[in-house]
């Protein structure tokens, strides 16, 4: 079992598959990760020996910001947003899109569960 920045890579999967598991790193980051520590794209993570898997570890700790360190950066960039009550942190204290797209069809991950509105009361006929 490899294990990388407090994260269990899955043994059957490819080397730039496995690691994407880990937050803060993505396909091409994973790609630039296995090439500078001379590991075959298309190897297994099973099959990675300890030396491999240091050089992985080294090259993740000394210059990438994964895990707990990254997700407090975003967490700590989002109340900074949310102090300065600009346009952005505004729409994150509403839990409204903050990147421009459409509210009034859509955006239904950021509003939650539709709410329903009692409509108007129909004038009675006289």
């Amino acid at each position: 079992m490899a294990r990388i920045a407090g994260v269990d890579l899955p043994k059957n999967k490819r080397g730039e598959i496995g690691l994407t598991y880990i937050y803060g790193i993505g396909p091409s980051t994973a790609k630039y990760i296995l090439s500078k520590a001379a590991i075959s794209v298309d190897k297994k993570v099973s099959e990675w020996n300890d030396d491999e898997l240091n050089a992985i570890r080294n090259i993740i700790t000394n210059e990438l910001k994964v895990e707990g360190a990254l997700r407090s950066e975003v967490q700590m960039s989002i109340k900074r947003l949310l102090d300065i009550a600009c346009y952005r942190g505004v729409r994150h204290r509403k839990g409204l899109p903050v990147r421009g797209q459409r509210t009034r069809t859509n955006s239904r991950t950021r509003k939650g569960k539709r709410r329903t509105v009692a409509g108007k009361k129909k004038a009675p006929k006289k």
